[in-house]
């Protein structure tokens, strides 16, 4: 039996909807190891978030606060996460693959003499040991990944790889432990500024539950405005291929890919993109892919649950009129 961690994330007493897409597949590890399972939530002002954790199915929920944890930084996480795997002693540490993830948890492995798998799309067991499988090559392909030495050891699950409604709650209350960590201000290198998703025009479209993606089918900047519509009656966000992106018809954070954003919404609409596996890697763990293309040999109908072969010119008019009458 092994002892697993899950390590949460929040900002501002919001959670990061991939800690949940992450707690399910550590469920799954736990259930399929017969192992232990805790969960961490860290900040500061957070036990109201530990107290909804704590009814999903966990053997206990670890709340870590302190003043110098109210906002992030890479030095504070690192050294409160630190001391509670060191309380905690767990086998193997899961984290959501997010941005933030990125900025500190290499550095936990790494101040331990532990690696870290990092980005996984899954796992599988195979005589008593945890495979892990990570895509290579923008996506190409995947490998196989085992841990090599002692515990802890320590991965990240892609966004999207698993699926955040498929969480199992508790048939009772999980435990709430605090955990004391000591940290000094002078041990806090850096100094939090403002976020850059505060930016007017930044959006994070991971958070997004329906997105309209445009590509080079759009012809046009003056046509983008048809997808910004349709996009608004199904509430969601508009979003892009490479392409678009790279004209400047749309800002960068609007991009899906392999140099973008990957994201795992519950319906993706590709409308006239192709579908380059540099932008498929980005989206095929959404729940529903619709595409759209006049091409019926466009790769996007490799990895769309519906596709429809037509103009988008034609289509996408008649999905708004048909979208402001049912309003």
């Amino acid at each position: 039996m092994m002892n697993i961690l899950l390590i949460t994330e929040q900002r501002d007493a919001q959670w990061n909807k991939t800690s949940f897409e992450t707690l399910a597949a550590a469920q799954q590890i736990a259930a399929e190891t017969k192992s232990r399972l805790a969960a961490v939530v860290i900040g500061k002002g957070v036990a109201t978030l530990a107290g909804e954790l704590a009814a999903t199915r966990l053997d206990e929920v670890l709340l870590v606060e302190h003043d110098l944890l109210a906002a992030y930084t890479p030095d504070g996480y690192t050294i409160a996460l630190q001391q509670v795997i060191a309380q905690s002693k767990p086998d193997l540490v899961l984290f959501p693959h997010t941005y933030q993830v990125r900025d500190f948890a290499p550095k936990v492995a790494a101040s331990l003499g532990k690696g870290m798998i990092g980005d996984c799309i899954g796992y599988r067991q195979e005589n008593g040991k945890l495979i892990f499988v990570r895509q290579m090559f923008q996506g190409k392909t995947a490998a196989d990944v085992v841990f090599e030495g002692a515990a802890p050891w320590f991965a990240t699950f892609q966004a999207g790889a698993f699926r955040a409604d498929l969480v199992a709650q508790g048939a009772a209350k999980a435990p709430v432990t605090s955990i004391s960590v000591e940290l000094k201000p002078e041990q806090i290198r850096t100094k939090p500024l403002e976020l850059f998703r505060e930016a007017k025009q930044a959006v994070d479209l991971t958070q997004a539950p329906i997105l309209v993606a445009v590509g080079r089918g759009i012809k046009a900047p003056e046509n983008i405005p048809l997808a910004e519509k349709l996009a608004k009656l199904l509430g969601g966000e508009l979003a892009a291929s490479r392409p678009i992106c790279d004209e400047g018809w749309l800002p960068m954070d609007r991009q899906i890919g392999s140099s973008g954003q990957t994201v795992a919404p519950k319906l993706y609409l590709a409308l006239g993109i192709s579908g380059a596996i540099q932008h498929v890697v980005g989206m095929k763990g959404s729940r529903t892919i619709v595409a759209i293309n006049k091409d019926p040999n466009a790769p996007i109908f490799e990895v769309a649950d519906y596709g429809i072969v037509g103009d988008l010119f034609e289509i996408v008019p008649a999905l708004n009129e048909a979208l402001e009458k049912a309003k």
